[in-house]
């Protein structure tokens, strides 16, 4: 590190305590410089690494769906079946199978860190996000914002309370949206000083007038450089492209492939933007623009899953006495690992680095490889769309489903808004993003064995 340029290390700003992250030269909301603080423990944020991807093994044979063959194969070269076990089993593009929930879960990162560990987290000085914004009656003028920390002060047009100064949440820093059967909800958490994750959500037609779902959910590798900017960008061009392939009649699986190649040169032109390349400081070293992306569709009774890194879909039972199911797999070091038998699973995840990622968007990536899968469920059921944020705190399937409330499938919002609360709940050391979309099977004997 060079000596002449040292990172903050105090929780916040010595001059308004407003929060800081390790890297942070200038105080973002009153410019104090602290160029002259002691460096800080090194972090341990999401790290993007190089491995060497796995080898594809072949697609598992199955029964034709009702759709016309996709155009252009997978990764692999070969199309992946769609499956319509009442446990919902499926393959990647790969043609891998896919875990269930039994026996699969894959450990969470540590959102309890240990006391001294080098996380590099800080408290978060403004109360809780879900905390109510209200001011005692008569504190302020009618209609005027009030602030988040006092709770009595009336925030000015710069964003900033008149009583105590402090500087009020960005508008990025909580985000809900509910569109027909699909609602997603966005928080910073109650650790780190932005919020790096985004998501898209959206409703189409195909060409036969049946509804398509879609909804796509992005974060960004805190280690690479401005990975707000690269979500928001992946989740975008994702949902734009599924947006223009579905109504043409492109097969799911194949324009959710589609999609998240436009999502990775959406991301990629990030890194050859000059004017934004080096943020505050020429001399820190920079790595390209980068996130994971996970996404999903319903469409002509199928479920489509699409994902790169690791981030998560789950599928719950409206009927919560069938078992849920988690349907991708991470991109992960841990992973590689038991995959390709080097470790097995308690050695691996015992490793410091069992989560790194190893499957990431952006210009440095090692090689991309989308991975999607194909089911049709023959059970009505929640497909939760989440980050790491959430899942470090319901990793398991069944764990999931217990987080998830029981009328989630009717109220997607208010169940979104509820799992975001779980992760606060539970420490809220990262980003926390989730997206639900109920699934409806109306066919007689949908919910039987």
């Amino acid at each position: 590190m060079s000596q002449s340029h040292q990172q903050a290390s105090l929780p916040g700003c010595p001059s308004c305590e407003e929060p800081l992250e390790p890297g942070d030269l200038f105080c973002g909301a009153c410019g104090y410089d602290l160029s002259a603080v002691p460096a800080p423990p090194g972090d341990r944020p999401t790290v993007a690494i190089t491995v060497p991807a796995q080898g594809a093994g072949s697609a598992a044979a199955g029964g034709p769906v009702e759709w016309p063959p996709a155009s252009v194969t997978d990764s692999a070269d070969v199309p992946a079946p769609t499956h319509r076990p009442a446990d919902l089993p499926g393959v990647d593009s790969g043609g891998k199978p896919l875990p269930t929930a039994e026996g699969t879960a894959v450990r969470y990162d540590e959102p309890d860190a240990p006391e001294g560990g080098a996380s590099g987290d800080f408290e978060l000085a403004a109360p809780d996000p879900r905390a109510a914004e209200h001011a005692t009656a008569g504190a302020v003028a009618a209609g005027a914002k009030v602030c988040v920390a006092c709770r009595s002060g009336r925030v000015d047009t710069d964003g900033y309370c008149e009583n105590c100064g402090h500087a009020q949440p960005r508008e990025r820093d909580h985000m809900e949206q509910e569109l027909g059967p699909v609602a997603a909800v966005s928080d910073r958490g109650l650790r780190h000083h932005r919020n790096e994750d985004a998501f898209a959500v959206s409703t189409t037609a195909l060409p036969d007038g049946s509804p398509a779902v879609v909804a796509i959910v992005c974060d960004g590798v805190s280690s690479a450089s401005r990975p707000d900017e690269a979500s928001a960008a992946a989740a975008g061009a994702a949902n734009e492209a599924l947006l223009e392939s579905l109504p043409r009649g492109t097969h799911p699986q194949q324009a959710m492939h589609e999609a998240i190649l436009a999502a990775s040169e959406a991301v990629n032109a990030l890194a050859q933007d000059p004017g934004q390349a080096l943020e505050h400081d020429q001399h820190r070293h920079q790595n390209a623009p980068a996130c994971t992306l996970v996404g999903a569709i319903m469409a002509g009774g199928l479920l489509v899953v699409g994902w790169v890194g690791d981030s998560r879909v789950y599928w719950v039972p409206e009927d919560r006495s069938h078992a849920s199911a988690r349907l991708t797999e991470d991109d992960s070091w841990a992973a590689q690992m038991v995959a390709a038998g080097l470790m097995n699973e308690a050695e691996a995840y015992a490793d410091e680095r069992a989560h790194a990622i190893t499957g990431w968007l952006g210009a440095d990536a090692y090689e991309l490889e989308p991975h999607t899968a194909s089911f049709k469920p023959d059970r009505s059921g929640l497909v939760v769309v989440c980050t790491d944020g959430l899942w470090n705190y319901a990793e398991g399937a069944d764990e999931m489903a217990a987080a998830v409330p029981a009328d989630a499938y009717e109220r997607p919002l208010l169940g979104a808004q509820v799992l975001v609360g779980h992760a606060l709940d539970g420490g809220g050391h990262d980003n926390v993003t989730v997206a639900l979309l109920p699934f409806a099977v109306t066919a007689p004997g949908a919910g039987s064995a």
